[in-house]
């Protein structure tokens, strides 16, 4: 196994790519996204100000001048603590897929009734849902998040438009989560991926599954103008600062480990991603802090020798997730020992969305 000279990232990431010096594409990649994404320490003041500025205009006369997604966890609750104390009104956002922790629960409750924030929660069709979960399972591919991804991003559109909004500000940022294999993670926009991969493995209708098209995708983003905000890319975002500031303004709680406050994020994270697949997602993790300047790489490497969950408790993950899920013994050991995939073997827009990408990039300075 090789592993970058700069971060973590090793060959796991089947698409890596090494320099001379031994410096991955990761890194590289990085450095490029910090350039055009994060706005400069000289002109975030004013860029922060001319953007709640004009959030505020679109919201005068509204309920509301923004719409946010939570989740419970680190980055959605401090965006949450972030817009009130910019003086926004926001909207908060809460997709229940059936998979919430008890803390992660508590914490939305805690943080929004401390805030003031109202919220919508959004409960899907629970049968629907977990054939659609169990047929990204059958498919062999490492995505198995995109169910839960779309349907949000589907949810935070269709409020924005809604109530006649122009923003939905995101906890997507640089500093921690810039770093993310495209084959570890793909599809979260990509409706063909999701209704492939259900046409081949589901058996049930996806009647109620909040979701968009490329046309749909297109109406929210050229006709109705909504704009996908990265608000902590405007800001000194410090991942241990903002524990410290949630945990002693919000009494929020921490859960253990990046998005384990969904009980099958944190099992497929644990459990099905590296048995399976060979993909410990901490490496991605890490290895963003270290670029970002909040970890070294020697730390990042000694936390990499730590288990990824308690033995104990990812077994008690297994049990609950394989009943919640139908699965029998058989079926999920079937599942585990499949040959893997990877979201190139299904129909997907995934041309489409590099190309968008590229006409993208070629126009972007510091848009956050």
């Amino acid at each position: 196994m090789t592993v970058c000279t700069r971060c973590i990232m090793d060959t796991t990431d089947p698409d890596i790519r090494f320099d001379a010096e031994g410096v991955c594409n990761h890194c590289h990649r990085y450095d490029l996204v910090s350039r055009t994404r994060l706005i400069p320490a000289e002109e975030r003041d004013e860029r922060l100000k001319a953007l709640i500025d004009e959030i505020k205009a679109v919201g005068n006369g509204k309920p509301y001048d923004c719409v946010i997604g939570v989740s419970g966890g680190v980055d959605s609750t401090y965006v949450a603590w972030l817009v009130k104390k910019l003086g926004l009104r926001p909207l908060a956002v809460h997709l229940d897929n059936g998979w919430n922790s008890e803390l992660a629960v508590a914490n939305i409750e805690k943080t929004l009734n401390t805030l003031g924030i109202d919220l919508y929660t959004h409960v899907l069709n629970w049968e629907e849902f977990r054939n659609l979960q169990s047929s990204f399972l059958k498919a062999s591919t490492p995505d198995g998040e995109v169910p839960t991804d779309h349907a949000i991003f589907a949810l935070l559109y269709e409020l924005a438009a809604k109530h006649g909004l122009k923003h939905v500000i995101t906890g997507t940022n640089v500093v921690s989560e810039a770093i993310l294999p495209e084959k570890w993670g793909y599809g979260y926009f990509d409706w063909r991926y999701v209704k492939d991969v259900h046409k081949r493995f589901g058996t049930s209708r996806l009647s109620t599954y909040p979701h968009f098209s490329l046309i749909k995708l297109a109406y929210f983003v050229f006709i109705r103008r909504i704009r996908m905000v990265s608000i902590l890319n405007y800001v000194n975002y410090d991942k241990a600062e903002a524990m410290d500031v949630l945990q002693n303004q919000l009494d929020w709680v921490y859960y253990g480990g990046k998005h384990y406050e969904s009980i099958y994020t944190r099992f497929y994270q644990a459990y099905i991603l590296p048995r399976k697949f060979d993909i410990d997602k901490r490496k991605a993790h890490y290895s963003n802090l270290v670029l970002s300047g909040q970890m070294t790489r020697e730390e990042a490497l000694e936390q990499m020798k730590l288990p990824v969950y308690p033995e104990d408790l990812l077994e008690e993950d297994r049990e609950y997730t394989i009943k919640k899920l139908g699965f029998s013994e058989a079926e999920f050991d079937a599942m585990m020992s499949a040959p893997t995939r990877t979201f190139e073997d299904y129909k997907t827009s995934h041309k489409i969305f590099e190309t968008a990408k590229k006409m993208v990039n070629a126009t972007r300075r510091y848009v956050g």
